[in-house]
């Protein structure tokens, strides 16, 4: 069959694909009729892969497919596929593996030639449109790709299928399980503290980003092992990173990477999971520090996801782009004279505090940020900057805004709700919770037999879902729990696990696959084990399952939890990259912490101490004085007593005796 030689994407749910349905390009979305195209045709297909927020896709774009001549020779020689790789992380990771195993540098966009049957045989990222910055023109690359397809297509057809068992091996192989073991933590906390950064914090080099997975790595290893050193590395990275452009000093949020190594300035797209990892790592380190820094961050990083994040219903979209009106950075970045103009006399004040850079190479306005010393001083006089961030917050809402891509994405959201529970439940902010419970209500109600989307826009919906949405909405579900006392949301979760299991595990009970077992349009079902910005698939689904054995008291649950953690080892083993995920959680499953708080509704004690001291390895469930119902099972099957305060701490199957001193528990707990 073939499909109209027309765009076909002003109907997509994706706000990155409809960018690009004005473009003269005949462009599908991802599909088994777009394959099926090809295969009656007898051409390869072009695959473009981007996401909204991205400066180089836009600018590959405006370049070659918002050109007549270039979309010419697209349309004559291809099959061109536009997928958006938040949509579709599954299409994404198969790809960028099958690029990094030609040896190339991955990225987006992601440009790759695929056989009819979606096997790839050869690759890149962007392509100018004509040749410069030592790559081919893009039109030279597509006349070349079809000059070896009707001349060479042999060695293509085995460079595709050598290209694809590579591919399959990485993704979605099959290891020898691994015992579980407490020193890959320390051996791999060890290895990331001799790549930090000393004085700048992050890893050493440029670009910068925050590479949550390996922060968490470092978090571990100080709760657990009591290493400091990397504690300290971890609290360096986060001051330097908000002092720097990386944040948005004025409206709040942080960017998604640094193009140097000070944090200066920032591809300033924002996205929603760095912010959701940004705001539970500075709840972490505003309760192991006492550093007001991170007080502020969160509110300042909430703020902004509520002010310019939340779409109808109450969920979060997915990014902001890093270009307005064509330039990168505009709505953020500013020259004196502009701050001058909406500050007048109080602009020598707002000076005291921030510094304006234009480092070399950046040929955009000056960047806002903050020296250490601004910022400790910032911080200490907030009250005095409030009101002039606010009038040039106000000022720049005149300009033209960067794009939302207003997507709701389950898995994203998943992370915020429980990024929000957990900040709203350690900083005594109720609305944060209420706002979290808003989107977690939103995108459950969204369920179709019992199923959840991916991806929604308005009323489209993208289905079915991936295994890492499942996962993620559990780990959210239990941080709810774990802020309101309410049930209902460990039921939810059960929900969430029960269709993970149904559509996503294995054969053999050793684990799960990304995409779902009717999903019939991938060429390779991967598991979903290599990290990325945030933790894998594979690593979120283990916390979710020893968490929620943690709860419920499921003995069962958690020898699964056990069993799929042991062959994630063994898979990450021979993982070249990307393992740090897999192995936090293995070091939840090997030692999972479960606290039970009985305390007074009216009078508490020991309550305001266990949010205070927030832990990722640990559950806690906290119950009234006198309750009768949803009594919690210690180890062991002992049910607690709930006729006076006290709390019980467990790793594992072993507790430590009852404490009801409210000095004794912080202790206990900061030092467990």
């Amino acid at each position: 069959m073939t499909l109209p030689a027309q765009n076909l994407l002003a109907d997509e749910a994706s706000p990155y694909l409809q960018q690009h349905s004005g473009n003269p390009v005949h462009w599908r979305a991802w599909s088994p009729a777009s394959l099926d195209e090809a295969k009656t045709l007898d051409r390869p297909i072009l695959l473009s892969i981007g996401y909204a927020a991205c400066h180089w896709c836009h600018v590959m774009a405006h370049e070659s497919f918002e050109n007549d001549g270039v979309a010419a020779v697209m349309n004559r020689l291809f099959v061109n596929i536009k997928v958006d790789r938040e949509e579709r992380p599954d299409i994404d990771q198969i790809y960028m593996a099958a690029l990094s195993s030609m040896g190339e540098q991955g990225g987006w966009p992601l440009t790759m030639f695929l056989r009819p049957d979606g096997k790839p045989f050869w690759g890149g990222t962007y392509f100018p449109r004509e040749a410069r910055y030592g790559r081919p023109g893009f039109i030279q690359v597509m006349e070349a790709v079809d000059k070896a397809w009707r001349e060479k297509r042999a060695s293509l057809h085995q460079s595709a299928d050598g290209l694809t068992s590579h591919v399959e091996a990485r993704l979605s192989g099959t290891h020898a399980k691994e015992s579980l073991d407490r020193g890959r933590l320390s051996d791999l906390a060890g290895r990331i503290d001799g790549m930090i950064d000393r004085d700048l914090g992050g890893l050493r080099g440029a670009p910068k980003f925050p590479n949550a997975p390996f922060m968490l790595t470092l978090w571990l290893s100080w709760l657990r092992d009591g290493n400091a050193s990397h504690r300290d590395d971890v609290l360096i990275s986060l001051e330097q990173m908000l002092s720097g452009g990386i944040y948005d000093h004025i409206g709040g949020g942080l960017s998604r990477y640094s193009t140097d190594a000070e944090w200066l300035v920032p591809h300033f797209e924002k996205m929603l999971y760095d912010n959701a990892e940004l705001i539970r790592f500075c709840t972490w380190a505003f309760s192991a520090s006492g550093n007001d820094l991170f007080r502020v961050r969160i509110e300042e990083t909430v703020d902004w996801l509520l002010r310019e994040m939340r779409v109808d219903g109450g969920a979060f979209a997915a990014s902001l782009d890093a270009d307005s009106d064509g330039e990168e950075g505009l709505f953020y970045t500013w020259s004196k004279d502009e701050i001058e103009a909406v500050l007048g006399d109080d602009s020598a004040l707002f000076f005291k505090y921030f510094t304006l850079s234009s480092p070399h190479g950046w040929e955009g306005k000056p960047v806002v940020h903050q020296t250490r010393s601004q910022q400790a001083q910032g911080v200490a006089d907030r009250d005095r900057l409030i009101p002039l961030k606010a009038r040039l917050l106000a000022a720049r809402e005149g300009r033209v805004r960067p794009g939302l891509d207003a997507k709701t994405l389950t898995d994203w959201n998943g992370l915020m709700i429980a990024a929000l529970a957990e900040a709203g439940r350690s900083l005594g902010r109720p609305d944060w919770i209420e706002a979290a419970a808003g989107a977690f209500a939103h995108i459950s109600s969204a369920s179709r037999d019992h199923r959840l989307p991916h991806s929604m826009l308005g009323p489209r919906k993208l289905f079915p879902a991936l295994s890492i949405d499942y996962a993620a909405m559990t780990n959210a579900a239990i941080s709810l729990f774990e802020a309101s006392g309410d049930w209902n949301y460990i039921d939810q979760a059960k929900q969430f696990i029960e269709q993970l299991d149904h559509w996503h595990a294995d054969a053999a009970g050793t684990g799960y696959y990304l995409t779902a077992s009717d999903s019939t349009d991938v060429p390779i079902r991967i598991r979903g084990d290599v990290d990325e910005a945030i933790s894998s698939a594979t690593s979120q689904i283990i916390a979710a399952l020893v968490r929620l054995a943690s709860v419920t008291g499921d003995l069962d649950l958690g020898e699964k939890a056990w069993t799929v953690a042991e062959h994630a080892a063994g898979r990450a083993a021979h993982q070249a990259y990307g393992q740090a995920g897999i192995i936090n959680a293995c070091a939840l499953a090997i030692e999972p912490l479960k606290l039970v708080v009985v305390d007074s509704v009216d009078e508490p004690k020991l309550v305001p101490v266990t949010n205070r001291c927030p832990d990722p390895r640990r559950v806690d469930i906290v119950l009234a004085i006198g309750s009768e119902t949803n009594r919690p099972l210690l180890p062991g099957g002992i049910l607690p007593p709930t006729d006076k305060v006290g709390a019980w701490l467990c790793t594992g199957q072993v507790c430590l005796p009852v404490v009801t001193d409210a000095g004794e528990f912080e202790r206990l707990l900061r030092r467990s």
